[in-house]
């Protein structure tokens, strides 16, 4: 081989890396950069751009699969999320008799591309909450410490809700919200009717303009990520005035395997593989924010092994991976016949149910702790998605030919359903650690998940599965599903299922239980920040995304005030 070989310039030592495109690491690019810092943003999948790469407006029909799953689509071939239960060539393993599914979304914005937009703050209980009942932890921080970056991210994304004064579902800076449709006051009747609260939702859909975007046109596609920019994602809505600063850099396809650390044991930087070409790269920072997802930020600790954290990075307390929780969650259908043989009619509105139906109940007089919030689902939305599905199992129903037809025409829009999002307590026996026999396609070590419901848990869905069967009676209709049983533990999804896995990298006072202080930096490594749900004391009844992006915003600030301090390194 002849001729002089060409050297890489070295890359620059950037203010920060951050670990991940999602909620977490979109709110902290954003907000460094503004700052005035130099940020790298490493995300593991590809670009994502909604203009270019949604399918926002195409119709089912011109999907070869007709919108059907893919290894690569979990959700539907027109459906925003890159990712699902399983990754080629990145596995994960699962203790012998548990059971946990792990959800991952490899794009940039990871899940903020696909998900329901459901935007509930925690309320002042949620961060109390052994101090009420005496199970679990209480977080460092109390809501008045967080309701500022609330309000902050409320004017910044948008979202439309109503105000209610609820003491433990506090409200926000709303958008009006869009209308009920039909299906959905025939609902609010029944649940009036059972002392059942129930409101209108509150999603990060806008229903006004906003800071250049504007408002929802009601295509009903939010799952398949927003064109206009109309909802929420990473890529619509942090990103570009991120990119505004000109002192961000991105890098895709970078799957990250350690953040390194100089001899003082503070981090340096971040060591990753170009899955495009297998190699090894490493880049240097002045800190470093892992937001990769919870139990992705973990593994990353617990893989960043050295002479100075032979168990793990900001592990000395041993609490990486501990304290995982996920919501808990069951589903019920049922038909309405008054609802038969309705009207043809407009159903145009945002993504999604208009309304919710939060936490009502006195713990005290019920046998489990905690409490659950109700989504519901019905409409005239195409049969397709589910709503018409096992006609046979419907009174009378069933046929052939042009009585199937007829039949299916009657009952489109007769049916209804609820989904129960409940808190889990925390519990020693549910964890994740790595693996020490499994390896992914880049040699990183994967992790192994124990994972396992308590009888709070258990009892909590049962309760959701008498109410909503409760909700349904008063409906005059009957329940599709039959009751579970508790040899089925009352029909509760398996962990993971509901994909709001959370906790592993908790914050708390002392470095021997917890392993990020109240502004969630490492209590060992104080230049290592966690921005994603690691941190997350407790699961309340709540979607955790609101609170992700405002403990981002918080630690995101606090890094920016240390930075200029020069305290960071």
């Amino acid at each position: 081989m002849s001729g002089t070989a060409q050297v890489r310039s070295p890359r620059p030592r950037y203010d920060v890396c951050v670990i991940g495109s999602g909620a977490g690491g979109g709110m902290a690019a954003k907000v460094l950069t503004e700052a005035g810092a130099t940020v790298l943003l490493l995300e593991a999948g590809p670009n994502w751009d909604a203009q270019k790469d949604s399918a926002m407006l195409k119709w089912p029909y011109e999907s070869p699969r007709r919108g059907a799953a893919t290894p690569e689509r979990h959700f539907g071939e027109f459906h925003a999320g890159l990712g699902g239960w399983s990754l080629d060539g990145e596995p994960y393993t699962v203790a012998e008799d548990e059971a946990f599914r792990w959800f991952r979304v490899r794009q940039l914005g990871g899940r903020t591309n696909h998900w329901g937009r459901i935007s509930l703050r925690f309320g002042p209980d949620d961060f109390r909450a052994r101090s009420v009942d005496g199970l679990g932890d209480d977080w460092p921080i109390g809501y008045d410490d967080i309701a500022p970056y609330y309000d902050k991210v409320d004017r910044l994304v948008g979202l439309f809700g109503s105000v209610e004064g609820l003491p433990n579902d506090p409200d926000g800076l709303f958008m009006p919200p869009p209308q009920p449709r039909c299906w959905e006051l025939a609902v609010k009747q029944a649940a009036d009717q059972l002392d059942i609260t129930c409101i209108p939702s509150r999603m990060s859909i806008l229903t006004q303009p906003l800071n250049g975007r504007p408002a929802c046109h009601y295509c009903g596609q939010c799952g398949r990520d927003c064109g206009t920019g109309s909802n929420f994602s990473t890529p619509s809505v942090l990103l570009p005035p991120a990119r505004a600063t000109g002192r961000l850099e991105i890098i895709t396809g970078a799957m990250a395997r350690e953040v390194t650390v100089d001899a003082r044991g503070l981090a340096n930087g971040v060591s990753y593989v170009d899955t495009n070409t297998g190699a090894e790269e490493h880049v240097r920072a002045k800190a470093v924010v892992l937001a990769a997802s919870a139990c992705e930020s973990a593994r990353l600790l617990l893989n960043s092994k050295s002479s100075l954290f032979p168990d793990g990075l900001a592990n000395s307390s041993g609490t990486v991976g501990r304290y995982l929780t996920d919501t808990t969650g069951t589903d019920v259908m049922g038909f309405i016949p008054s609802m038969r043989d309705g009207v043809p009619h407009n159903e145009d509105g945002a993504g999604g149910a208009h309304l919710y139906m939060p936490w009502w109940l006195d713990n005290a007089k019920l046998d489990f702790p905690r409490g659950y919030h109700i989504e519901i689902w019905g409409g005239r939305g195409m049969p397709g998605y589910g709503f018409m599905g096992g006609i046979q199992n419907y009174p009378g129903g069933g046929g052939y030919g042009k009585d199937l037809k007829n039949m299916y025409r009657s009952y489109y829009g007769a049916t209804v359903g609820f989904s129960g999002r409940g808190e889990m307590i925390p519990n020693a026996d549910s964890y994740c650690e790595i693996d020490p026999n499994v390896v992914d396609r880049w040699g990183i070590p994967v992790l192994r998940f124990h994972f396992g419901w308590s009888e709070h848990e258990v009892r909590q869905v049962r309760h959701m599965q008498e109410t909503f069967r409760e909700i349904i009676d008063v409906m005059g209709g009957e329940a599709l599903w039959p009751m579970p049983g508790p040899d089925d533990d009352y029909g509760i999804a398996a962990g993971g299922v509901i994909i709001h896995e959370l906790g592993v990298t908790r914050m708390g006072n002392s470095p021997d239980t917890s392993v990020l202080n109240s502004n969630c930096q490492a209590h060992e490594v104080k230049n290592l920040f966690v921005a994603d749900a690691g941190p997350f004391v407790s699961q309340p009844n709540k979607n955790p995304t609101w609170t992700i992006l405002a403990l981002a915003m918080r630690t995101s600030e606090y890094i920016a005030d240390l930075a200029n301090k020069g305290e960071l390194t």
